[in-house]
């Protein structure tokens, strides 16, 4: 159930949360998010996520006709010329298409751990500020089984502009459960059995080849600078470092989340 309204003026208050793109705390406080790219919001369409509008020209209303007639909500599909839609978000689309989307409660632990088939495989992030990075790792969660992602308190949102359109969409496939301390979290799953993985070089650590990833776990993966935070880091049961030359220091965090995952899938049998 959807309502085509086209749009003839660039203020009214059902278009603020594309005017204000950047304004990130604002969209927390509404509870809502931005999907931006047309993969990105035909996958929401096509998710359990409430869409609340769309933002696009002729070409993909056409397209996402059959998408939005299969949603339950209703939804208002506000309709604009390219140059109209760039002239409200200020800035140049590479494709003319957007949408809103409400951000779900958090996922319960309980809940999580309970439904997931074993061996359980957690990511939990420490520090991450930069949502591309967040977005990133979340499609690489994604990509290699991860079954939920723990954000810590000192962490973005995954749901913020950049963080969904770099997940590609796969955000609306992996249940995110917020902590409010993530050391005090560790500690919760590693009395559960769920053994905790720093991704972080010590030289008293394991390198990743050394690591056993065949049984519950959680890995997690710190700050793009300063790595994982000295309280969580002694929350865990070990680190874990990629081996690399002397003269490389770190990879991206989502590079080595990709790194980490992959070796995590491949000793389970999936790789």
């Amino acid at each position: 159930m959807f309502q085509v309204q086209p749009i003839t003026a660039l203020d009214t208050p059902e278009l603020q949360p594309y005017a204000t793109l950047r304004r990130s705390l604002e969209h927390a406080r509404q509870g809502i998010f931005v999907a931006e790219g047309e993969k990105v919001v035909r996958r929401l369409l096509h998710s359990r996520f409430t869409v609340v509008s769309l933002l696009v020209d002729d070409r993909w209303l056409a397209e996402f006709h059959p998408l939005l007639e299969a949603r339950p909500e209703p939804i208002v599909v506000h309709l604009a010329k390219k140059e109209l839609l760039e002239a409200l978000v200020g800035f140049e689309l590479f494709q003319g298409a957007l949408a809103v989307g409400k951000i779900p409660p958090a996922a319960d632990l309980d809940a999580v751990l309970a439904g997931a088939p074993r061996p359980r495989l957690l990511v939990a992030v420490d520090k991450i500020g930069n949502a591309e990075n967040l977005g990133t790792l979340v499609r690489n969660c994604v990509a290699f089984g991860t079954q939920a992602l723990l954000v810590g308190e000192t962490s973005g949102s995954p749901f913020l502009r950049r963080a969904v359109r770099n997940s590609m969409g796969a955000i609306f496939d992996l249940p995110v459960v917020e902590s409010a301390n993530l050391a005090h979290s560790l500690r919760d799953l590693r009395a559960r059995g769920i053994r905790c993985l720093a991704a972080h070089p010590s030289a008293t650590g394991k390198t990743l080849a050394q690591a056993d990833f065949s049984g519950d776990c959680c890995v997690i993966f710190g700050n793009e600078g300063y790595g994982i935070s000295p309280e969580v880091l002694a929350a865990c049961d070990e680190a874990v470092a990629i081996p690399m030359p002397p003269t490389v220091d770190s990879l991206n965090v989502a590079a080595a989340a990709a790194v980490f995952l992959y070796e995590a899938s491949r000793q389970r049998g999936r790789g």
